[in-house]
């Protein structure tokens, strides 16, 4: 049992110890300037990382209030489309003969690519509201939504249909009713493919908020500002944006990673 343990300690390590290593490595080599060689590139299209920095640091009031634009985005729609995907799931799972084909069609949405649909959905909701900024955040909220709808209700699917044999049987025996079953067996089932889907979201949802607000009609968020600086050529401003970005993408995954841990920790 304790060698099991240690094992399995040693690999919580390896898998914080070795990505945190290798960021390092990177930034040593991007400061040092032989990052440039490698990738023969110079210091205006790829700025140092204490000048990106500085301009963090300088700008962090701006920088924050695009910050939390994209960030509301990206939550909105990945609360909307998990809720959603959620319940095509329970449907699907409540007609199985439709199911499968219907969570095809759901499935369908996540191969069409985000540079195009967010340009449609943009236009569709034109007319939503006289106020441009009440207009982008919805169609941009609709991106997001799309985009973290099919893996919710996939994984849900899988969570509410795979059960155990001997608990779906303890169950008829029972004379459970359809929501006694759902709430005691299925929805609890469902919960660690509940989790597996919101992995693949969350990163989701950054992307889909940062490239959808390319496309916005209202100047706010961090993909819209990495877009402008680019625009005018001002490689550095951008670069700032770009790694806020990636900031926001790892921390909404650590926050998720700590809930999981939580709510799971009795499976575990």
């Amino acid at each position: 049992m304790k060698k099991t343990k240690l094992g399995r300690n040693r690999e919580r390590i390896e898998t914080i110890v070795y990505p945190v290593m290798f960021g390092i490595l990177i930034m040593v080599l991007w400061q040092t300037g032989l990052l440039h060689k490698l990738l023969h590139t110079d210091d205006y299209i790829l700025p140092y990382p204490d000048k990106i920095i500085n301009i963090i640091t300088d700008n962090s009031d701006k920088i924050m209030v695009n910050v939390w634009a994209s960030v509301e985005v990206a939550l909105c729609g990945l609360l909307l489309g998990s809720v959603i995907g959620y319940l095509i799931a329970i449907i699907a799972s409540a007609f199985p003969t439709y199911g499968a084909g219907g969570l095809t069609i759901v499935s369908a949405f996540n191969a069409i690519p985000i540079v195009a649909l967010a340009p449609v959905i943009i236009n569709w909701t034109k007319d939503v509201s006289t106020v441009a900024e009440e207009r982008s955040m919805v169609a941009k909220i609709l991106v997001v939504t799309v985009t973290s709808m099919a893996a919710m209700s996939v994984n849900a699917y899988r969570g509410l249909t795979e059960l155990p044999q001997f608990s779906d049987d303890l169950m008829k025996t029972y004379a459970a009713g359809r929501l006694t079953e759902f709430v005691k067996l299925r929805l609890p089932n469902s919960l660690p493919y509940i989790f597996t889907a919101l992995r693949v979201s969350v990163p989701g949802s950054v992307i889909g908020a940062l490239v959808s607000e390319y496309f916005a009609e209202y100047i706010i968020g961090v993909g819209r500002q990495i877009r402008e600086n680019i625009l005018i050529a001002q490689y550095a401003t951008a670069w700032a944006y770009i790694i806020v970005a990636c900031l926001i993408g790892i921390l909404m995954y650590v926050l998720l990673m700590i809930v999981e841990a939580i709510f799971l920790r009795k499976r575990r």
